[in-house]
């Protein structure tokens, strides 16, 4: 009997090759060809699961963002019970690259971030939805332990997560030029979450 196909690996294994390129080299030059060399496969495959670049280029984007997710997971599970300062904390550290996992999800969003500034239509029409998602959730917990007494309450939930992420983004970017090493990131992160965490009478 021939073997039977998994469409869904087979259309992962795809994805995940583009996002080896995105890590290692870019996306600007990465052509359905070049995806179908790093999977292993034929051309005339990968054009079987995605009728354009485009759709594939979303799709994989779909991947990483579950990879992402994973990993914060792991992150928030491993600070122990899950408070609005556990998922804070650790959401935060999950994106910051400090090991080769997380290295390769940063780059990989760097060459699409990348690639957006380089065809700013693909953003127009669908957004850029990780940040946004992430400031939410952040902007969620620390509303939530402003009420349990964690957080300043002074203090504005929505700009505090913006200045968070940017925070977390701009130390990534650190790390991987060669700035600072992981755990020098990290302690800069760990800092302000502290700061953040800390109620005013704490503070006094």
């Amino acid at each position: 009997m021939p073997k039977r196909v998994d469409h869904e690996q087979r259309r992962r294994q795809i994805g995940d090759a583009l996002l080896r390129i995105a890590s290692s080299r870019g996306l600007q030059s990465a052509s359905m060809r070049e995806v179908a060399a790093e999977a292993g496969v034929s051309l005339r495959l990968v054009q079987y699961y995605f009728h354009t670049k485009e759709e594939l280029l979303l799709t994989a984007l779909g991947y990483l963002g579950e990879q992402l997710a994973a990993r914060v997971e792991d992150r928030i599970r491993a600070l122990g019970p899950v408070t609005p300062r556990s998922v804070v904390y650790g959401t935060l550290i999950a994106v910051l690259p400090t090991d080769d996992e997380s290295r390769r999800l940063t780059r990989a969003y760097t060459g699409y971030y990348t690639l957006v500034f380089s065809e700013p239509d693909l953003a127009e029409r669908h957004g850029a939805t990780y940040p946004d998602k992430i400031e939410r959730l952040l902007g969620g917990q620390l509303r939530q332990a402003q009420q349990n007494g964690e957080v300043d309450p002074r203090l504005d939930p929505e700009l505090t997560a913006a200045g968070l992420l940017a925070l977390t983004n701009g130390l990534g970017s650190s790390v991987l030029g060669g700035q600072r090493d992981g755990p020098a990131a990290l302690a800069v992160l760990t800092y302000h979450l502290d700061r953040v965490f800390t109620p005013p009478a704490r503070a006094a």
